[in-house]
């Protein structure tokens, strides 16, 4: 099994909140740098996305893939590839934990990509540490600038 990268960062909002703005993937493009594009195109009987395709552009990564959703509960989302042209896997998950009686939350990002060029294991992890560290830090700032109520 493939080695994975993941990191951790607390949000002040409850996990309700923090869930609401992952699970909103329209609005991808104003607070990722990287995904210019975000269509939903399948929602499972809650209607939430089961399968989302997303235009990427990373600087020297520029893809279009589309990956699936599975939703655990209500605080874990986890993904995978379905298609791409220049990744071979991408799995990753959100995990949210509830801190201080739900006031705060630990969130959890875990990821594993495998492009389809050669790449050193060390440059590949770090990349996916790049990738998780700028989405928790947008992450968080779009949860805890989000108007409440």
């Amino acid at each position: 099994m493939a080695e994975h990268t993941s990191s951790s960062i607390t949000i002040e909002a409850a996990p309700a909140d923090v869930m609401g703005v992952i699970a909103d993937f329209d609005r991808y493009p104003e607070w990722t740098g990287e995904v210019k594009e975000a269509e939903v195109i399948a929602r499972d009987p809650q209607g939430r996305a089961e399968q989302v395709r997303l235009l990427l552009d990373a600087g020297a990564i520029k893809d279009d893939h589309t990956l699936a959703y599975t939703w655990i509960g209500e605080r874990e989302v986890s993904w995978s590839l379905v298609k791409s042209q220049m990744l071979r896997s991408l799995d990753g998950s959100y995990r949210l934990d509830p801190l201080d009686s739900g006031a705060r939350t630990l969130v959890t990002y875990q990821l594993t990509v495998d492009v389809k060029i050669p790449m050193l294991g060390m440059i590949k992890r770090k990349a996916e540490k790049v990738i998780i560290d700028r989405a928790l830090a947008g992450l968080k700032k779009r949860v805890e600038s989000a108007p409440t109520g």
